[in-house]
């Protein structure tokens, strides 16, 4: 933390929060610190304490956030686009609702249970991210990084996952229905048991998937690739085959 700027810590940077542009406070003591709207814009708060702070409406674009604790932190409406969040904890309630996430870094970060509805996640690195029961109904997470993350029984509902990548991810359990995954990369993900009912699977890859017990009624997997994926004891009721045809 830079003390020569903030010499009573929390409390200085409470009272200068619409002056924190490019602020160094790596390993600051923030926690329930009141920042609300504050403009943090490219600060450096690298493995900072924030854990229950007021962070609505703050401007976070650019922020380096790495390692930081953000469990129970209020960033409703913050603008968190471009931040640098690898390996942050955000669980436990942390409430992102209506923030921007646009090509926002998560990965390796721990998101478990986030509510992350109809945020927009477009372009996001979420490489091993941990979103476990994560709400993402009607994400968008168009050309979103998830490869190897942890979405089981994640709810993805309606979300935007064009042309996402999601190799080797762990998708058991996890709710599709309706989501847009038009030729997004699947390849060895795990999707076990998963509710992809009315999905848009259109030229998705689906190689060595694990598909058993998935219902895929109704389903759209015109041009998909399945070369290897185990579709043991799944739903394909009016699901469109890769060859166009409709499944009984």
């Amino acid at each position: 933390m830079d003390m020569k700027r903030f010499p009573n810590g929390k409390k200085d940077v409470e009272e200068q929060k619409g002056f924190l542009e490019k602020a160094d406070l790596t390993g600051a003591d923030l926690t329930d610190a009141d920042l609300t709207d504050a403009d943090l814009t490219d600060a450096i708060l690298y493995w900072a304490k924030l854990s229950g702070a007021k962070l609505s409406g703050a401007k976070l674009s650019g922020a380096k956030l790495k390692g930081a604790n953000l469990i129970q932190a209020n960033l409703s409406e913050a603008n968190l686009s471009g931040a640098n969040l690898t390996g942050a904890n955000l669980s436990s309630e942390a409430d992102l609702e209506e923030a921007d996430l646009y090509n926002a870094n998560f990965s390796g970060a721990d998101l478990y249970g986030a509510d992350l509805t109809e945020n927009n996640l477009k372009y996001a690195k979420l490489e091993g991210a941990n979103l476990s029961k994560a709400n993402l109904t009607g994400a968008d997470l168009s050309k979103a990084n998830l490869t190897g993350a942890d979405l089981s029984k994640a709810n993805l509902s309606g979300a935007n996952l064009y042309v996402a990548k999601l190799e080797g991810a762990n998708l058991s359990g996890a709710k599709l229905e309706g989501a847009d995954l038009y030729g997004a990369n699947l390849e060895g993900a795990n999707l076990y048991g998963a509710d992809l009912k009315g999905a848009d699977l259109i030229m998705v890859v689906l190689v060595e998937a694990n598909l058993k017990r998935v219902d895929l009624s109704g389903a759209n997997l015109y041009g998909a690739k399945l070369e290897g994926a185990d579709l043991y004891g799944a739903k394909l009721e009016g699901a469109t085959m890769p060859d166009g045809t409709i499944h009984d």
